[in-house]
């Protein structure tokens, strides 16, 4: 009862510093339009800036060794970083900080943190700081970024920008290949062609489970993109996911799932990998499974008494509706600026933002040691980049690269979800949606679906306020 009460207050708090808006339920684009002081970025005065994010040792050390780099251009800049622990750790403890004013400087955020923090007005966007002729981006500069990870900082309804992206994932389909190639079976490209080697994988095995999923709600939204039906919007009515498409693929899914085609990692009790990896023939063993390309290693089986590992990982692209025009999730952590009363403090931020999202070298490493991807393309021409690393992609030992290698192909088919207050709720409750209609047990299918459409619509009506 006390968290509650706590939580209750904070909300309150939050919604009585937001004056643009009138309630907090109302458009979450509130942010402040940092105006650059017309003397400009002080070298010569110091100033010191925080940062927080999720990044364990191995980053971290990354990370120094760049703020050293940085500090060779702007030695008047001190950079004080923190593990604040993980994304939702991150985001509550700006949350309580963003009451007393004493919010960092620079954050790991996902949109949907950032809805929250512009109830309060407490970000910067960052279109003035790009279009400086001093300070900002060039046109190359933004041409290099991959265009959906860019666009993720506009996803706020207004056009602004609000974040930067620093490293992401995507989702890709892993296969057991040595499986596929013993047995001549064919790669699905479309979720036709995945129904049918589900089938054929079914009448192999009859014990396994073909696909594993380990994300509902990206598996929901993902079709909301592929098929070009409402999801959620960022302005207006702001859950749009209740209608006859959505529940239709939805019924395909449960269909799916009632065959054994598929599960899911909520439904099996954890990540689909642990299906993945196992040997072949075990109960529930998965030949197929869709996660997070920044998972690849996760993926792969243990090596046996022998060294070799039993079988070799696949990698490619999700299934798609239509292939001509490809949708798959981009994901990972962008940086959001936050407002300050002495506008230096933005000014270095915003310079060390564009450091690190702009710098091959960085992105680069960044990328090794996380088995993220970079942001920005020309980290592909990275010679160490290219020849260490890329040019290494196998199944085996380096199936973090081939991940990678991968998410770069289907650059062109990364979309963002909208991003207001209640975004996060929407993805939870489509996710939920999906687990109960895959799992209940009926007389009538479609009243079912019907049912949990309307529940879901309802929660996240009634907790977006």
């Amino acid at each position: 009862m006390k968290k509650i009460i706590i939580s209750i207050l904070l909300v309150l708090t939050l919604c009585l510093n937001v004056v643009a808006l009138s309630s907090c339920g109302g458009n979450s684009s509130s942010a402040a339009d940092f105006e650059i002081p017309e003397e400009g970025f002080d070298t010569e005065t110091p100033v010191t800036i925080t940062f927080y994010h999720t990044m364990g040792a191995s980053l971290r050390a990354v990370l120094d060794t760049y703020i050293e780099k940085f500090n060779e251009l702007y030695p008047n800049i001190t950079v004080q970083h923190e593990q604040a622990g993980s994304y939702d750790d991150v985001r509550d403890k700006i949350k309580t900080e963003i009451t007393v004013g004493n919010q960092p400087n620079i954050a790991y955020c996902y949109p949907d943190h950032v809805a929250l923090y512009n109830l309060a007005k407490a970000p910067v966007t960052l279109d003035n700081l790009i279009a400086d002729e001093e300070l900002g981006l060039t046109e190359e500069q933004i041409a290099d970024f991959i265009e959906g990870y860019y666009n993720e900082g506009k996803a706020f309804g207004d056009d602004k920008m609000y974040t930067m992206p620093l490293s992401k994932s995507t989702e890709v389909l892993y296969y057991n290949k040595t499986f596929f190639e013993k047995h001549n079976l064919k790669v699905p490209t479309t979720w036709e062609e995945m129904e049918e080697t589900c089938k054929k994988i079914k009448e192999l095995e009859p014990k396994s489970i073909p696909l594993g999923y380990d994300s509902e709600s990206n598996w929901f939204i993902t079709m909301c993109e592929q098929y070009g039906s409402p999801y959620t919007s960022a302005t207006g009515d702001h859950f749009l996911f209740d209608n006859e498409k959505n529940h239709d693929f939805v019924k395909k899914f449960r269909d799916w799932y009632q065959k054994g085609y598929v599960t899911t990692e909520q439904i099996s009790g954890g990540y689909t990998s642990s299906l993945f990896t196992k040997a072949d023939g075990e109960e529930g063993k998965s030949y197929m499974t869709i996660g997070s390309s920044a998972g690849a290693s996760y993926q792969r089986p243990q090596k046996g008494s022998d060294g070799n590992y039993p079988f070799e990982v696949g990698i490619t692209g999700v299934p798609q509706v239509d292939k001509a025009n490809p949708k798959v999730i981009s994901q990972g952590p962008s940086l959001c600026i936050f407002n300050k009363s002495n506008p230096q403090e933005v000014i270095a931020s915003w310079l060390f933002v564009k450091f690190l999202t702009t710098n091959v070298d960085f992105q680069a490493e960044f990328s090794q040691t996380s088995g993220y991807m970079p942001v920005i393309k020309s980290v592909q021409k990275n010679e160490n980049y290219k020849t260490y690393f890329l040019d290494k992609a196998d199944g085996g030992d380096n199936i973090t690269a081939l991940s990678v290698k991968v998410g770069f192909e289907n650059e062109k088919a990364y979309y963002t979800s909208p991003a207001f207050n209640g975004s996060s709720v929407a993805r939870d409750e489509v996710g939920k949606l999906m687990q109960e209609c895959f799992v209940a047990k009926t007389d009538n299918v479609d009243n079912t679906i019907k049912k949990a459409f309307e529940d879901a619509l309802a929660t996240c009506e009634f907790k977006a306020g």
